[in-house]
């Protein structure tokens, strides 16, 4: 396992969920954020932010951006020094700053990388940008030793995390496989629910659940919710 693994949140900007999209009475604000993951074979950046999808996206979800250039810099970093780019999905608000990374490789689920060269899924400019480099993956892949890509299907056919194996336990880089942490903690009781064998019913949660949950993660971050989930420790890890 690699000693020197560390992994550094970026602050991308937010947008304004609708409130009828949201499921709320008011509209939320979400964060967007990135994941900057060092290692000693390189820098791998998880997301790159809030792309511009045309003046209708932008008047239905007001996005306000962070450059990712700024944001690397706060973090020490330029854009030259990323070897390698992860992206959760397509979307625009994940893949804003993929065209400043041209010759960069770029890891996608093969699924992911063709809905979106179908047209009207994402903004096209910001997926076969001049100098995009596509590394498509049909599954679960091994990067570097201790890292890996996990597809988490869900909200896009496509979807995947980062699971990065530290010293002090596996972090998993979640996206938006689930939106909010407390949304993951909530799958994560419904299959202990399940595996105790509590009559249904129950909620459903993602067959990728038992995956992620197989390789004991200690921390599950995500894209749109600054909170961090954690296992409750000691006998109660679900695993």
């Amino acid at each position: 396992m690699n000693g020197d693994t560390a992994i550094r949140r970026l602050d991308l900007g937010y947008f304004v969920r609708p409130a009828e999209e949201a499921g709320e009475v008011y509209p939320r604000v979400e964060p967007v954020l990135g994941y900057l993951v060092r290692r000693d074979e390189g820098l791998i950046l998880f997301d790159t932010g809030i792309g511009d999808a045309g003046p209708e996206t932008e008047a239905h979800y007001r996005p306000r951006r962070r450059p990712l250039e700024e944001a690397l810099a706060a973090a020490g970093v330029a854009v030259g020094d990323i070897a390698l780019v992860v992206n959760c999905h397509l979307h625009f608000d994940h893949i804003g700053g993929n065209p400043l990374l041209a010759g960069k490789p770029v890891l996608v689920q093969a699924l992911e990388l063709a809905a979106a060269r179908r047209g009207g899924y994402t903004a096209d400019q910001l997926v076969d940008f001049p100098g995009a480099v596509y590394e498509e993956l049909t599954g679960e892949a091994e990067v570097w030793p201790g890292v890996l890509v996990v597809p988490t299907p869900g909200h896009t056919d496509g979807h995947q995390s980062l699971v990065v194996r530290q010293g002090d336990g596996t972090v998993v880089v979640a996206g938006q496989a689930r939106d909010a942490a407390s949304h993951f903690a909530a799958d994560q009781l419904a299959r202990r629910a399940a595996l105790d064998g509590v009559a249904q019913p129950l909620p459903p949660y993602p067959s990728w659940l038992d995956r992620i949950c197989a390789l004991d993660p200690r921390r599950v971050l995500f894209a749109h919710d600054g909170s961090v989930w954690e296992p409750s420790g000691g006998s109660d890890v679900i695993g």
